[in-house]
């Protein structure tokens, strides 16, 4: 099996665990594009055989989370596994505020990643310097947040449930807080779910336990066809013994990548046309 499986996880699986499930229950490579947090829930892209050599063109693909933001109250993770820093007593904001703040968000912006993340700072990541107390000065990123959209107002949990549509690189736990300080208050992210990623979506999605149980019977989004949208290039069965060696073809085509199949129409994988030659990519 050689292709992409979109797992919805669950909570109280790492990314890791979903890696060495899957690993164990197909018998082969397994890789993944992005992981989720334990707490978190949704769609995650596994990687099988041929296919771990694509994550490079997955790795920078736009996200769609729904969040559960818990106002009046503020946690050292800005999630619920910290420890807690502040309360206060709020009075839930009306849904034409929240909507206002929502459509001031939209569009780019710097965003400073929190303390508990694995960015690596001088070697080690962000959650080791926090567990041990320490504060490291963070460079903010540019992310972009493409929509934010309200979903569900709690006023018994001074909770709010949205959607959002943002860039790679965007952290949803400070995008709470930071919702939060423009209604006048604290919050943190109460619960998380990836709906999205890229074209991947959570309905296309299979369980763990599924997994498990089916298989090799489980159907894959092969690399031909995430492919799809590239041109086709067709090689005789002397250029493509050059190419799969590793020979670059002279090819005066705009600068891409380009699905490659022998002369007989079979797929045989990636190939990449620079300066006007074809070098292999992903067989």
């Amino acid at each position: 099996m050689d292709g992409i499986i979109l797992i919805n996880k669950e909570k109280n699986y790492t990314s890791h665990d979903v890696v060495a499930i899957a690993k164990k229950a197909l018998n082969q490579k397994i890789g993944h594009t992005g992981t989720l947090d334990p707490e978190a829930t949704g769609v995650l892209p596994l990687l099988v055989g041929r296919a771990t050599k694509i994550a490079k063109y997955l790795v920078n693909h736009d996200k769609v989370y729904q969040a559960v933001l818990k106002l009046g109250i503020k946690t050292d993770s800005a999630d619920g596994t910290g420890n807690i820093l502040e309360e206060q007593i709020i009075k839930m904001p009306k849904q034409e505020q929240i909507e206002e703040v929502f459509s001031s968000m939209i569009g780019k912006q710097n965003q400073i990643p929190p303390m508990y993340s694995a960015i690596k700072v001088k070697g080690k990541k962000l959650y080791e310097y926090a567990r041990q107390g320490k504060s490291i000065e963070v460079a903010p990123r540019e992310i972009e947040i493409y929509d934010l959209i309200l979903d569900n107002l709690n006023p018994n949990e001074n909770e709010i449930t949205f959607t959002v549509n943002c860039s790679k690189g965007t952290y949803i736990r400070t995008l709470c807080e930071q919702i939060a300080e423009k209604l006048g208050t604290i919050g943190y992210m109460k619960e998380l779910k990836r709906l999205q990623v890229g074209d991947f979506k959570i309905q296309d999605s299979i369980t763990i336990e599924e997994l498990k149980e089916k298989k090799e019977k489980i159907s894959c989004i092969t690399i031909e066809e995430f492919f799809s949208n590239k041109e086709k290039i067709q090689l005789a069965h002397k250029q493509l013994e050059q190419f799969l060696n590793g020979v670059k073809l002279t090819y005066r085509l705009k600068e891409d990548t380009y699905r490659i199949y022998d002369e007989n129409g079979k797929f045989i994988g990636l190939g990449v046309v620079k300066d006007n030659t074809l070098k292999r990519d992903v067989i």
